[in-house]
């Protein structure tokens, strides 16, 4: 009983350590969303930090501010979506090693 425990402990230790550098690989990693039809692009890292976001001068009308704001919108939310799918995926081929533990939400 012991050594199923040992073993245990050690394969927790390296998924940890495997799940750290998995982390510090998608925070790296970058997603590119856009909408208008790609007047509005939007560049974010694993970590959802927005590193930029472009906007086509044809797209910009003082009159019409709010299309502009809801085009914005539109690439920020699809570029979360994209770079939390890119976390999961990369997690996940981290995460099957673990057995199944109530309330560890791996």
């Amino acid at each position: 009983m012991k050594m199923e425990l040992q073993g245990i402990i050690e394969k927790v230790q390296k998924v940890q350590q495997d799940m750290e550098s998995a982390r510090q690989k998608v925070n790296a990693m970058t997603v590119t969303s856009d909408s208008g039809g790609g007047m509005v692009t939007v560049i974010m890292n694993g970590a959802n930090q927005v590193q930029s976001i472009k906007i086509s001068k044809e797209i910009v009308n003082p009159d019409d501010i709010e299309m502009l704001e809801d085009l914005v919108v539109a690439a920020v939310n699809k570029a979360v979506k994209s770079a939390q799918e890119m976390v999961s995926e990369e997690m996940s081929k981290v995460t099957p090693m673990l057995p199944n533990i109530p309330g560890l939400n791996l």
